[in-house]
């Protein structure tokens, strides 16, 4: 068997739960906080980890950053507003969040937009954060180019032993941004590829649900 054949027989036959309309909440916040409690006591690996899609001159760059909380209605994460997906939520804000608990067969797209959050916010997580963390992200000139891994080391050395005792500042580069939700969809893996999936759709102040083929 080639390689290729090797990877197009791979399948799995979804047996772990179901998603139906009479067991969901009418808000979607509520269902991803059930969902999100049933992930940490399943024991998986960074439960709050997420791929964050952005759009860079019309073209989506994603990558995986922590869910660090469930504020203002939106989800929140914590970055360097210099880096690459900073800037580019600051080109366009239009974001896309996904989480993906395979051990529970399981799947949330969230469509939304990203606002900083208030800096006063930004400071009470900084300060939470371990003290070679808050080091790091002053060191860290995150997706700039760097000449080598010593380089990198080496700032972080001197950083460190120039902060020690102290507590250091939040740069004003590094905070948070909250992502408001405009369209959220559970997907729950079932036999046969007869999938559910549920997407919670804003309108107005209400929530609208509909289901969707798989």
């Amino acid at each position: 068997m080639t390689h290729n054949e090797q990877i197009a027989a791979l399948r799995k036959d979804y047996r772990h739960s179901e998603l139906l309309e009479s067991a969901v909440d009418a808000d979607p916040i509520m269902l991803f906080h059930k969902w999100f409690k049933q992930a940490i006591e399943s024991e998986i690996t960074e439960p709050n980890a997420m791929c964050l899609s952005t759009i860079a001159d019309g073209k989506p760059e994603s990558r995986i950053v922590l869910l660090k909380g469930i504020e203002h209605h939106g989800f929140v994460f914590y970055t360097n507003y210099n880096s690459h997906k900073g800037q580019q939520i600051e080109q366009n804000a239009n974001v896309h969040l996904n989480f993906a608990w395979l051990e529970l067969e399981r799947q949330i797209r969230i469509k939304g937009i990203a606002h900083k959050i208030s800096e006063a916010e930004s400071d009470l997580y900084f300060a939470s954060r371990p003290f070679e963390s808050r080091v790091g992200a002053i060191v860290s000139a995150q997706s700039e180019t760097v000449e080598s891994r010593k380089a990198l080391e080496d700032s972080m050395s001197e950083a460190l032993t120039k902060y020690e005792g102290t507590n250091p500042p939040r740069p004003e580069h590094w905070g948070g941004y909250v992502v408001i939700p405009e369209a959220i969809e559970f997907w729950q893996g079932r036999t046969g590829r007869l999938h559910d999936r549920l997407l919670y759709t804003k309108e107005a102040q209400a929530w609208k649900l509909d289901r969707l083929c798989p």
